[in-house]
């Protein structure tokens, strides 16, 4: 009976949801009040100002040959280094999940580099790696590939400081895989290759989009370990932040809101469609 009334005094202070909390609603306002302030606030601004454009002057502005080719640049190069993340940094949770090994602490951290290191310093340190003149930029420069002030350059980049966020997200999910499984249907006569498609990669399907979304929408914004890479050659590699950067300096004020409005609203369309394709490989998975 003691223990009873103790547990029933418990509950009383967590509230009905037993939780921590205040309650839902005061946690819910407080929760909503905050991502207004910081989130949906600042970006209404976007809108806001562009809805003082004509539609003329706005198609005008979006459809000029320079911003589109700044927008072509900016969502494949972003989108081919989150597909190139996406592969690798699987491998790299993989081997730091599965295997023990001298060193497997520090490249650990090592994996969380680019989060620290300003984007500046990354890019300085990739446009010296990469330029012509460089370590590794000189070798490919003798098999005709050139890297610093291309799009090839771009990916780089983004792909340096994309890669922590596939890692980060897949690790967890991977250390929690019952290796019992993997086992299980091995025995059964499974080859090394089903067992990874069949048994584990729909297990980390999820986390793994969700690293990709990450990485893709990191790249999109990226500025600074790209402009010095890039060369920021108009319509060859300029990307989409330094442009709007370009119109700010040029008091553009008009045509910088624009193109930031398209670039958010492009941006968070193709983030829903990622999260759908994730929400339904979770069903899936749970499901079976």
């Amino acid at each position: 009976m003691a223990e009873r009334e103790k547990e029933s005094r418990v509950k009383g202070r967590r509230g009905k949801g037993g939780s921590v909390l205040p309650g839902f609603g005061l946690s819910m306002g407080f929760a909503m009040t905050y991502l207004s302030l910081i989130v949906l606030f600042p970006l209404s601004m976007i809108f806001l100002e562009a809805a003082a454009f004509d539609w003329r002057s706005f198609r005008d502005v979006i459809l000029d040959p320079r911003v589109v080719a700044s927008f072509r640049i900016s969502f494949l190069t972003a989108f081919l280094a989150a597909a190139v993340n996406a592969f690798f940094g699987l491998l790299v949770a993989w081997v730091l999940v599965r295997y023990r090994f001298p060193g497997r602490r520090l490249i650990d951290g090592l994996v969380d580099l680019p989060f620290a290191l300003p984007t500046a310093v990354a890019g300085i340190a990739l446009t010296t790696l990469y330029a012509e003149n460089g370590w590794v930029g000189g070798l490919l420069k003798e098999l005709g590939i050139k890297v610093s002030f291309t799009p090839l350059g771009i990916t780089v980049a983004l792909v340096f400081i994309g890669l922590p966020f596939v890692v980060r997200t897949v690790q967890p999910v991977l250390e929690e895989l019952e290796t019992e499984v993997e086992e299980a249907a091995v025995l059964l006569g499974a080859r090394r290759l089903q067992v990874f498609f069949r048994v584990i990669l729909p297990g980390l399907l999820p986390s793994l989009l969700t690293g990709f979304a990450l990485a893709f929408a990191r790249g999109l914004g990226e500025y600074g370990s790209v402009v010095f890479i890039s060369g920021n050659m108009p319509m060859k590699t300029e990307i989409v932040p330094l442009l709007i950067m370009t119109k700010l300096e040029q008091f553009d004020y008009p045509g910088a809101t624009a193109i930031a409005a398209v670039m958010l609203i492009v941006s968070f369309l193709l983030l829903l469609v990622i999260n759908v394709l994730q929400w339904q490989a979770s069903r899936r998975v749970i499901s079976d």
